[in-house]
């Protein structure tokens, strides 16, 4: 059967290999097809199953760029004109399943189920549907073919009408701008009010990061609620599980402030009621934390005083394709980032060709490649002030197992902030060494969940701290890119 596969994609290739870009109205009606997917499998193994292909009345994506040009994305879809065998359609993508299939769970052989739906123009004639996946050397290869008649009367052409859309910032026809859309999760019939308000919130605070601030008039964000019998959402270390919209949860794979939804096939249908290129699940609660999944969904909580930040830091993962470039962080992934491999993320480099580093045209003349800038003192001081922390922690609860007064518990802690003053007064006076760097496109080590082999291209960025509002310059590019691809 692969043999079949590989022969069908390489005659495909062959034919598509020269060809000029497709015109959307040769080939596509207006509308979408939403085909749901089962990936099963672990991380040797994995099984694509067919659910419904269903028919959308609306193609919100762009007309005008119909291949995608960003190779991000651990899988790809392409979609073949049938009559001529041209490639008419593509995109990446990322998906739940390809984050489990690197955690020690799949490592150990324990196969899981995820629901995955994706969407093309709906065509005219029938096509070949191409799933290709990525190998670990990032390399494609076709392993799922499906021909769809758009004729065929199996296709669902249920319509679905459960929400009520917030307009909370329209610059034009969906055809022609980038479509965000906002999706309620554990908030009650009585919170509608509360949503839009929370939409709005996410709005104002996204437009003060460029590049968004600078490219509004190319973005359209509307806000879709439909209520939930309870608000926040499951918090299994807690042994709390609440009834809403998506069964949104915190601890996916694991991991305590990792928060993702697992039915792609009820999240994609829901939002087929409005025009959408990006999704965001807004969740109901105080908690910290999120997660984002490339051309799939974002998701946060919206009322932690962090909020905002994690919206625009797990939107950067599920609109452009960034990275993550902190390193010190817990993860529950296994060899994410192959060792002697490019990564695909923009933002990201294992640097293995200085002379032709992918954000070239951005660096800052003069930048030394890597770009030195006391790594190793500073996660030493840090390492130091969590080890201190932990200890100071250690003694105090010891102390008040034994009936510790408020005044034996601060005497305990005060060598301990002593000691975390010291620190503080040691880490700031190594940023201070690094002040002719804070605006410097270079090739900084630690990224990607790795303290080496990894660069990122500033010291500073939203993808890797919450300590300031703004993306370094590749990552505004980036979303630049991205927002560009989807308004004309």
């Amino acid at each position: 059967m692969r043999k079949t596969i590989l022969l069908l994609f390489a005659l495909l290739i062959g034919a598509a290999g020269a060809q000029n870009a497709p015109d959307f109205d040769d080939y596509f009606t207006g509308g979408a097809l939403r085909l749901e997917l089962f990936q099963t499998g672990d991380s040797d193994e994995e099984i694509i199953s067919m659910g419904q292909i269903c028919r959308e009345p609306l193609w919100p994506g762009s007309r005008a760029r119909l291949i995608d040009r960003f190779n991000n994305g651990r899988y790809e879809i392409k979609v073949y004109d049938i009559a001529t065998n041209l490639l008419i359609y593509s995109s990446g993508f990322d998906c739940m399943y390809g984050e489990y299939r690197t955690t020690t769970p799949a490592l150990e052989g324990i196969k899981r189920t995820f629901r995955r739906a994706v969407r093309i123009p709906l065509p005219k004639r029938p096509v070949n549907f191409v799933l290709e996946k990525r190998d670990r050397n990032n390399l494609p290869a076709p392993f799922f073919i499906l021909r769809i008649d758009p004729a065929d009367y199996h296709i669902n052409t249920e319509a679905v009408k459960t929400g009520e859309i917030h307009e909370a910032h329209i610059s034009g026809d969906p055809a022609v701008c980038a479509d965000l859309l906002f999706i309620a999760e554990g908030y009650t019939a009585s919170d509608k009010q509360k949503f839009n308000t929370d939409v709005d919130r996410m709005r104002d605070f996204l437009f003060t990061i460029a590049p968004y601030s600078e490219m509004k008039e190319k973005l359209n964000l509307r806000g879709l609620f439909i209520a939930s019998p309870e608000s926040g959402m499951d918090e299994p270390r807690q042994g709390s599980y609440k009834g809403t919209l998506f069964n949104a949860s915190f601890n996916a794979f694991d991991l305590d402030r990792y928060m993702l939804v697992d039915d792609g096939h009820l999240l994609r249908s829901i939002a087929s009621q409005a025009p959408y290129d990006a999704l965001i699940i807004l969740v109901n609660s105080t908690r910290y934390g999120g997660g984002g999944i490339y051309n799939d969904y974002a998701i946060t909580t919206v009322d932690h005083a962090m909020s905002k930040r994690v919206f625009v830091h797990e939107f950067g993962h599920s609109f452009a394709g960034l990275g993550d470039e902190y390193y010190t962080s817990e993860v529950a992934y296994n060899d994410f980032y192959p060792k002697g491999i490019e990564p695909l993320e923009p933002n990201i480099t294992a640097l293995l060709d200085p002379d032709h580093i992918k954000w070239a045209e951005l660096l800052t003349p003069g930048v030394s490649l890597p770009t030195e800038y006391g790594r190793r003192a500073l996660d030493s001081l840090m390492s130091c002030r969590r080890e201190n922390g932990m200890a100071m922690e250690k003694a105090l609860q010891s102390a008040r197992s034994k009936g510790a007064s408020e005044k034996e518990l601060e005497r305990i802690k005060k060598p301990y902030l002593e000691k975390v003053k010291k620190i503080d007064a040691a880490f700031t006076a190594q940023r201070k060494k690094n002040e002719h760097l804070a605006d410097a496109v270079g090739a900084f080590e630690g990224a990607g969940y790795s303290a080496e082999g990894l660069y990122r291209p500033m010291i500073d960025c939203l993808m890797i701290s919450n300590n300031r509002d703004r993306f370094c310059r590749v990552c505004e590019a980036a979303i630049a890119r991205m927002i560009d691809h989807y308004a004309r």
